[in-house]
């Protein structure tokens, strides 16, 4: 998993509440047994007309947008199913971090666990992001996972809350099984106890 510290980049604006991951990642592309090759399938019903063209009104297809690292996105993003296949295909469409009112918890959880970060703000402070990202060509937002802020150079600062297990984790780049090996030596250690006593 990759460290995950300050990022700043153009903010893609995604105003929609209670996206699910079926939209996300649609079922029928969940086949795959690796956790790579879900990118160009992310929001496919949005994203592509019939003909399997790319819709031009789908907003995430326009090249002001194309190079962003950050989404915005409305309250309960993530909702429905589980599907750990939803923080990897927008991790390949090239977001590292979204930003919305609320997540859904297993959603967050699994971004957590794969890299993605995933920012609540107030209600206010979203819609100030969404607003800009709206309006402007390249607007751009850093957002800090050391102080836990978001900020632009438009006067916006932001504070958000994270786990302090999680912040270390994304800080630090393991994921479950990082976070496990690290502890080798006291699994080692447990092992050889629990062995002398039979």
């Amino acid at each position: 998993m990759e460290k995950f510290t300050k990022l700043t980049s153009i903010v893609a604006p995604l105003d929609r509440a209670n996206i699910d991951t079926d939209q996300i990642i649609p079922k029928q592309f969940l086949k795959r047994i690796e956790r790579t090759g879900f990118g160009e399938f992310a929001f496919f019903d949005w994203r592509y007309l019939e003909d399997g063209v790319l819709n031009p009104d789908f907003i995430l297809n326009e090249d002001r947008y194309r190079n962003a690292n950050i989404l915005v996105g409305g309250r309960n993003f993530g909702s429905g199913s589980s599907r750990e296949h939803a923080p990897w295909a927008l991790m390949e469409m090239g977001y590292t971090a979204i930003i919305a009112p609320s997540f859904a918890d297993i959603f967050h959880n699994n971004c957590m666990q794969n890299g993605l970060l995933p920012v609540v703000l107030d209600v206010s402070d979203v819609d100030t992001v969404m607003a800009r990202a709206l309006r402007g060509t390249g607007y751009k937002a850093t957002v800090d996972l050391e102080t836990q802020t978001v900020t632009d150079d438009q006067g916006l600062s932001a504070s958000f809350d994270v786990d302090p297990f999680r912040k270390n984790s994304l800080l630090e780049g393991l994921d479950d099984v990082g976070i496990t090996l690290g502890l080798g030596e006291a699994i080692d250690s447990f092992e050889d106890k629990r062995v002398s006593r039979w």
